[in-house]
């Protein structure tokens, strides 16, 4: 007697997702259960079939090989399915468990490794933005195999151990175990010849110049992400993604806190006494005027509104704090000093320091 197709027995498309499916599943289940049809010998029957299905349609590799081959590719690979369902959830949760010690099915599409490169940028670089090239070295799809790491030309042999699942379930009381296929490595097939130009890895080394976009206001610690940029992904898996560390060089004049810049603005005494206007250089190359009144003292801190930096988080730039050196005045000449002389004389020394 021929088995009912699985997505006919739960109600559900070919393209149905893992929650359809399990939506579908516990709806049939909780309408056909047992206890709910006590000695309805037609319920009971549904009641299996429908926990049959959703066992292989709920696993990926059971469910990617009842696809291919249809029941013959799954007979005998399932558990059987008591009455209450007892075994069914305990098959599930210990299979989960001990999946994840013995290990998955090796042909199942992994995701490729995420890469991380370490960039360190000019301060103008950061603030204004820029393109910089960089050189990568990472695995990627072997173009001779497609990353099926088989010989062109050859065909793999379907396993008949694991049905083409990868795993075979070892029983034991009420406990299922499922443990990798050792004939053929958990692939699910056979391969007859792996490919010359990786040797079976389905991957090779490859180096890449890549051009990286950096954003207006990046900071040191911050990372960009460039999606798909990593490591190939294994068995068709998708690649992973390339994280750029930015790190920003010391600038000779400015440093940076957040979106303000801070600089040390060198002047000589008579301008601090006085008072006067200063020209100041911003990181845009160009100069501002800034102007000092009389009696400043050394430590003294101007603010320069809008002359600091845009961030990522902000489209408001911060401000450009100077903060005042008084320089002492050296290789004075015999008439520069004898002027501080009489410049010391006419002071009053009426204030005391200690």
């Amino acid at each position: 007697m021929s088995k009912r197709d699985y997505y006919e027995v739960l109600g559900v498309n070919r393209n149905a997702d893992q929650k359809e499916i399990k939506k579908a599943y516990r709806r049939l289940a909780q309408k056909y259960h047992p206890d709910r049809n006590p000695n309805d010998k037609q319920a009971e029957k549904v009641f299996r079939e429908v926990s049959e299905a959703h066992e292989i349609l709920s696993v990926k590799e059971k469910r990617k090989a009842y696809d291919k081959f249809g029941h013959s590719g799954i007979d005998g690979s399932q558990s059987q399915t008591s009455n209450n369902n007892f075994n069914t959830g305990f098959s599930d949760i210990f299979g989960d468990v001990f999946g994840d010690i013995f290990g998955d099915n090796n042909n199942t599409p992994k995701k490729g490794s995420d890469l991380r490169y370490s960039l360190n940028i000019k301060l103008e670089e950061a603030i204004y933005g820029t393109k910089l090239n960089i050189n990568l070295k990472k695995l990627v799809k072997c173009n001779r195999c497609n990353g099926n790491r088989s010989e062109p030309g050859y065909k793999n042999k379907y396993c008949h151990s694991c049905k083409g699942v990868g795993q075979i379930r070892m029983h034991q009381g009420f406990f299922s175990i499922q443990q990798t296929c050792h004939n053929c490595n958990g692939n699910g097939e056979i391969i007859e010849k792996y490919c010359s130009e990786c040797n079976g890895e389905g991957r090779i080394n490859h180096k890449k110049k890549l051009s990286i976009k950096i954003p207006q206001g990046v900071d040191n610690g911050d990372r960009i992400r460039i999606i798909g940029e990593g490591e190939g992904g294994i068995n068709g898996g998708p690649s992973g993604d390339l994280y750029v560390q930015i790190s920003i060089k010391p600038h000779k004049f400015f440093t940076r806190e957040g979106k303000n810049l801070y600089c040390e603005l060198p002047i000589n005494f008579v301008d601090a006494a006085l008072g006067g206007i200063l020209e100041v250089p911003t990181l845009e190359g160009n100069k501002v005027l800034l102007k000092i009144p009389a009696e400043t003292q050394t430590g003294k801190q101007f603010r320069i509104k809008g002359k600091g930096v845009k961030s990522l988080r902000s489209i408001y730039p911060g401000d450009l704090m100077c903060k005042v050196i008084i320089e002492t005045p050296i290789n004075l000449n015999k008439t520069q000093k004898e002027l501080l002389r009489k410049f010391k004389k006419s002071l009053s020394f009426d204030q005391k320091y200690f």
